[in-house]
């Protein structure tokens, strides 16, 4: 029987094959153990698909450092590895993928010229054959023994990333335990999307280094996978056992492979009567618990919806969810306002719908990412307004809902904005500048909320019965003043029991959206909504 590899959190030794069974997983205690390059290519690839790319390169010793020299040789030969990354190319489920794997086996996989070459290499390759990238990166950081050629790197790598995204194409990276120094301050934190394994540290500076430059105590869980996701830098935490998974399922969304966008079925006319009632009932009527929210209308319409996080400055905003999803097999980009409404917990968790700078900045990155994609936006609308304290306007609250407007107007790809609930002051506009507006029937959409209104203007909230009236606020009336474009009946009230009826009918009416938008030109698309909103 072969000799197993020790856990480094239970110190128990672990046989061999039950760790490959396992994916390199402690199975006593469930500690991620280091996984080989070529393995996790195995546990990737469809069988037989693994293409090696510069497999040969020959080691760079711009120092003339003997060690180093010695050290290579030894390593390359006991891990048949000639550097710290496998790169080539493979299908994922039938999907043609470039991809990079690092190897901490060979000196921590620090960067030096070979990994370097290699993965800018990769990308140059993966340019010219319009693949998308999938790279796993773990590295202790530049590589020393080679000294500023460690350094330029960085940027050799950055560039390469760039121009492979300014080609329109994919790139994953998934980030394992450790990743950190020049490897995370260049090709590691540029994808589209951030995957990490769970508890893999992640950052620039180690926290040995951190604490004895600073003389801070770092609080526990300090540059975890974990830490890192709240903070806004990583999109999802991934388990090693669902990684292929969620890999294939991000390229099956992105690809739009399943889309039959030709033989969708024209709009069905709504069967629903609009209710009766003023302007304050229905305000009242979208306060409702039982109200759907973004996340339910997205779940009830889109498919595959993947959800990404962070704002990749400060942190990720509840408050706003955006992700990509599938819509009759075409690739969409969702971005919701979303309330925590069923409980308190919720509520609080959400910031009761009230987005803060992080989440119209994860807006904004949405935004640019689908029209690098050329994905339609889909935005729902539901908010009683931004995040307002001093917290919001230290991270330029102001700043990031004008950013936001500023690239919903030039952005090219079509965007419809529907209002499901409330839609209050500029925290509402910064989701509701698209080329079509629509809102639910008992939807309000306004300047301020009735309270609000009532309040600065007469000094008491007792008047917001009247407020709600006299601002127009309502559907119809903002349909008479084209600020909406259609008023989607929700028969009495939409709830989470008839919620798939209207569901059902916005659905048609997307399809009707994207025939219409989807077929102009780009010029065309961005031209006419900027008009829109020069004709108020």
């Amino acid at each position: 029987m072969s000799k197993g590899r020790i856990c480094n959190a239970c110190k128990q030794e672990i046989q061999r094959d039950m760790l490959d069974r396992n994916h390199s997983i402690c199975p006593r205690c469930g500690y991620y153990m280091r996984m080989h390059a070529r393995k996790r290519i195995l546990s990737l690839a469809d069988k037989k698909s693994f293409r090696e790319w510069d497999a040969n390169m020959e080691l760079s010793n711009p120092l003339n450092d003997s060690e180093y020299a010695q050290k290579s040789v030894e390593t390359s030969a006991k891990h048949k590895l000639n550097d710290a990354i496998i790169t080539g190319e493979m299908n994922i489920d039938g999907s043609q993928v470039a991809i990079g794997v690092m190897d901490t086996r060979y000196m921590m996989a620090s960067m030096g010229y070979v990994v370097g070459e290699k993965v800018t290499r990769l990308f140059e390759k993966a340019t010219k054959k319009k693949l998308p990238v999938i790279m796993f990166c773990c590295s202790g950081g530049a590589r020393m023994q080679e000294g500023i050629i460690s350094l330029m790197q960085m940027e050799k790598t950055a560039a390469a990333v760039r121009l492979h995204s300014e080609s329109g194409l994919l790139y994953i990276s998934v980030l394992t335990n450790p990743t950190m120094g020049g490897v995370t301050a260049s090709f590691a934190m540029l994808a589209d999307v951030i995957l990490a394994e769970k508890n893999a540290m992640i950052g620039f500076a180690g926290r040995r280094v951190i604490e004895q430059n600073t003389g801070e105590k770092l609080p526990n869980g300090f540059q975890t996978a974990e830490y890192q996701k709240q903070c806004g830098f990583i999109d999802a935490i991934v388990t090693r056992e669902r990684v292929r998974e969620m890999v294939s399922k991000l390229l099956l969304i992105h690809s739009g492979k399943n889309a039959n966008w030709n033989k969708i079925n024209k709009a069905k006319t709504s069967k629903v009567t609009p209710l009766a009632c003023d302007t304050w009932e229905r305000v009242k009527i979208v306060r409702e618990k039982s109200r759907p929210t973004s996340m339910d209308y997205i779940n009830a319409i889109f498919n595959d919806f993947f959800e990404v996080s962070g704002d990749r400055i400060f942190g990720d905003d509840k408050a706003i969810v955006t992700g990509l999803a599938t819509f009759h097999g075409k690739s969409f980009t969702v971005i919701g306002e979303q309330k925590g409404k069923r409980t308190l917990d919720d509520a609080v968790y959400r910031n009761f719908g009230m987005p803060s700078p992080e989440g119209y900045r994860k807006a904004l990155r949405a935004i640019k990412q689908a029209e690098k994609f050329k994905r339609p936006i889909v935005c729902f609308v539901d908010t009683i307004g931004a995040a307002c304290g001093v917290d919001a306007e230290k991270r330029g609250q102001g700043l990031a809902i004008a950013e936001l407007l500023s690239e919903l107007s030039v952005a090219k790809t079509p965007i419809l904005s529907i209002i499901i609930g409330e839609g209050y002051s500029g925290g509402a506009l910064a989701l509701a500048v698209g080329n079509a507006i629509w809102m639910l029937d008992n939807a309000v959409y306004s300047i301020i909320s009735p309270e609000g209104y009532s309040s600065i203007m007469w000094g008491t909230n007792d008047r917001r019965q009247e407020a709600a009236e006299k601002m127009k606020m309502s559907s119809a009336e903002l349909y008479r003043m084209n600020i909406v474009d259609k008023v989607i009946a929700e028969g009495g009230k939409v709830t989470m029991d008839n919620i798939d009826e209207v569901s059902e009918f916005i659905e048609c009416e997307i399809i009707e959206f994207c025939n219409k938008y989807c077929n102009k030109s780009i010029k065309r698309v961005v031209q006419e909504r900027q008009n829109r909103y020069r004709k108020y």
